[in-house]
């Protein structure tokens, strides 16, 4: 154990002095490290040994390829991705494919004229070894891209474009590793099984890493969104982790591929919780030395020499078939010219996926006299490329005009968890001058009357609503089961008559229906279908279940050809002062007849909150901003009307604290449902559970086309 702290001192202290000697010469820190560790290692000073590196340190390795393969999932964020979708999985695929089949054709041509006729090597061998090597020429470098993006403060849509590709590529090697092994397998006459076989084994092993990432990423998720300190976010979320690394490698999975997934599915949660992630950066530089330090530590000078001309087109080649890759595919979909001219020359950077991959290779007895080469001839690509490539990445954020932007600053805040009983809900009296109904109102919007605490409540808001379509309210009532006894009809006349009460003093009347129907959501369509709905608004339930009333809202939502209101209570039901939180334009348009509806009744101040990434700079806060002011200028929404962008690492927390100071939210549903919903949440719903003011959550399945 001293000797082991020891090695971590003298990696840590000098890896930092050589990233600082670098850096004076415009050179990446990741470059400094890597010389580190060469002069440390075997081929240096033999400070650091062989089997220091192999045996005592080996886990700090594995520790660090999981925070990377973490890293890369907090980039592959479905929203950012979506408007760029076709040009990253072109170049992703575009510069993958390239790299593949350059080496292989290299590795082909140059493998039968320097690997020894010794050998024995026949013609299926060199096939062999060009597969191989092919697959792991795929991947770069995500460490050390990530780490020169972050030294350099980059931001725009050369550094988007890349950390996405980069993720792309480094899932498609892991992929396309699996499948080259199985092919060799077969080839080399080592399988005990059939190709399609092997490869179906090889689709499976992707499949459960994946599925073990999205278990892994929602454990993380549920358990860390509701921690304060960030010593117990880092704690919890190491130690899942490390955990889904440690059973996906035992169990025969890909680690990598299982991290990738657990970040990805953190990021695209729908509240967006990303704290983990700046949690993570505070703590992985030192990991990130070790990694880099190590990696330089295992290479040996001498290996440049035993590789030859085999290392050689090796590098030149992957290189090559990336950069003629991203060019061909930047002519088939639209790019930014930055992407086109320098998404190239970024991708260079090759060491900890590929490292990891040259392991999986010796591990394999069956691929045990190719081992050795590859071994050789990858490294001694990687001491080129890490050398070279972070340099190459950093000259291409720097001319593209992308280093040195400024970031967001999101701030985690805290709320407590709200109880809701029947006796919070509470509504402040009308004290605006009555509306006017329409001579001839066209159809009507209806609600869902089940409960005396809420039908005032729901009768307000459903009579507004229904005095923006020019429409009636209506009451319904549904019975699913058997006939009404007179005490059930005792029930439904005093809810009635409060509702009833509640609409004249706002100069409704209202009209009501009892209806017997199998499910609470047929009863409702077929009232919404009959009696032409423009809306339909239902009332969070204080009696019976949360998980039953929203198989309701999602029945009805999926089926109702007009907007769907449903209306959390907690506390006063208020609505002077309003807040619409959302995260793109088009939850907007979602809600744009609500907060048309609520901005035209009595004296409102609207506040408009537009949530973005942490990451955002400047500009783009300011564009979205001018955005939004032309939104509600098109909308005619109030020329008093508040419009702030922020930045913020947690979204339902960001929300909650603004809420503090508003009557009422506004908020746009979760598209997702079932499944979907299960993975991804809710942003409304958890603002729902953490808010302690009433909220509108609309949903809106068919948009409308024709609006009052």
């Amino acid at each position: 154990m001293q000797d082991v702290t020891l090695f971590l001192a003298i990696l840590l202290g000098v890896g930092f002095l050589f990233a600082k000697l670098v850096q004076l010469l415009r050179l990446p820190s990741v470059t400094g490290y890597i010389l580190a560790g060469l002069l440390l290692g075997p081929s240096g000073l033999h400070l650091v040994t062989t089997e220091a590196i192999g045996a005592k340190l080996n886990h700090f390795t594995q520790i660090a390829l999981m925070l990377i393969a973490f890293g890369i999932g907090e980039h592959l964020e479905v929203g950012k991705l979506r408007q760029h979708a076709k040009s990253v999985s072109f170049l992703g695929v575009a510069e993958s494919i390239g790299a593949f089949f350059a080496v292989v054709l290299g590795v082909a041509l140059v493998a039968p004229l320097v690997v020894p006729t010794a050998a024995g090597w026949g013609e299926r061998d060199f096939i062999a070894l060009a597969l191989l090597l092919g697959a792991i020429a795929v991947a770069t470098a995500p460490a050390s891209t990530l780490h020169v993006t972050r030294e350099v403060k980059a931001s725009g849509p050369l550094t988007a474009t890349l950390l996405s590709v980069v993720a792309v590529d480094n899932g498609l090697a892991i992929m396309l590793f699996g499948l080259a092994v199985a092919a060799v397998h077969n080839l080399t006459g080592t399988a005990s099984s059939t190709f399609l076989v092997a490869l179906a084994l090889s689709v499976g092993e992707i499949l459960f890493s994946l599925l073990m990432g999205v278990v892994t990423g929602l454990l993380i998720d549920g358990i860390v969104r509701r921690l304060r300190q960030r010593g117990e976010m880092l704690t919890v979320g190491l130690a899942l982790l490390l955990l889904c690394g440690e059973l996906a490698r035992v169990m025969g999975f890909s680690p990598l591929l299982a991290g990738m997934a657990a970040g990805f599915t953190i990021v695209n949660r729908d509240y967006r919780d990303v704290r983990l992630f700046r949690v993570l950066n505070s703590f992985e530089t030192p990991i990130y030395v070790l990694f880099f330090t190590l990696a330089g530590a295992h290479l040996e000078l001498s290996v440049l020499a035993v590789a030859g001309w085999l290392g050689a087109a090796y590098f030149v080649m992957r290189v090559g078939g990336k950069m003629i890759g991203v060019a061909l595919a930047a002519r088939l979909v639209e790019t930014a010219p930055v992407v086109r001219r320098y998404l190239g020359v970024s991708l260079v950077p090759q060491a900890g996926v590929a490292i990891g991959l040259i392991i999986l290779v010796n591990g394999d007895v069956a691929l045990e006299r190719y081992g050795s080469l590859i071994t050789q001839v990858v490294l001694a690509a990687v001491v080129m490329a890490e050398l070279i490539g972070p340099f190459c990445t950093k000259q291409a954020l720097e001319r593209s005009g992308e280093a040195m932007a400024a970031g967001g600053n999101g701030q985690a805040i805290s709320s407590d968890k709200p109880v809701f009983d029947a006796e919070s809900v509470q509504l402040v009296p009308w004290i605006w001058q009555p509306l006017t109904p329409v001579a001839n109102p066209a159809g009507v919007v209806l609600f869902g009357a089940s409960h005396q605490a809420t039908v005032a409540s729901l009768a307000r808001v459903t009579t507004i609503f229904a005095h923006h379509y020019q429409s009636s309210p209506l009451a319904v009532r549904i019975v699913v089961s058997g006939g009404a006894d007179e005490e059930e009809v005792a029930r439904e006349r005093a809810v009635f008559a409060k509702a009833k009460t509640e609409t004249r003093s706002l100069g409704y009347d209202l009209a009501t229906s009892v209806v017997r129907a199998e499910t609470v959501a047929e009863g409702l369509l077929a009232v919404a279908k009959q009696a032409k709905a423009a809306a339909i608004v239902l009332g969070h339930p204080l009696r019976g279940t949360a998980q039953a009333f929203q198989r309701v809202v999602d029945v009805v939502a999926a089926k109702a050809t007009c907007p769907v209101v449903v209306v959390r209570f907690a506390g006063l039901l208020h609505t002077e002062r309003i807040l619409v939180p959302f995260v793109n334009m088009e939850e907007l348009e979602v809600m744009r007849d609500t907060i048309l509806a609520l901005n035209a009744v009595g004296q409102h101040r609207l506040t408009f909150l537009r949530l973005l990434p942490a990451e955002t700079v400047a500009a783009q806060k300011i564009k979205a901003r001018d955005k939004l002011k032309a939104w509600a200028s098109t909308a005619q929404i109030a020329e008093d009307a508040h419009y702030q962008v922020v930045t913020t690492d947690a979204r339902v927390l960001a929300v909650v604290k603004l809420s503090n100071s508003h009557d009422l939210l506004v908020m746009a549903a979760s598209r997702s449902v079932g499944l979907s919903r299960l993975i991804l949440g809710s942003l409304a719903e958890d603002v729902a559970q953490r808010s302690v003011k009433p909220l509108l959550i609309v949903q809106n399945p068919a948009p409308k086309t024709d609006r009052p």
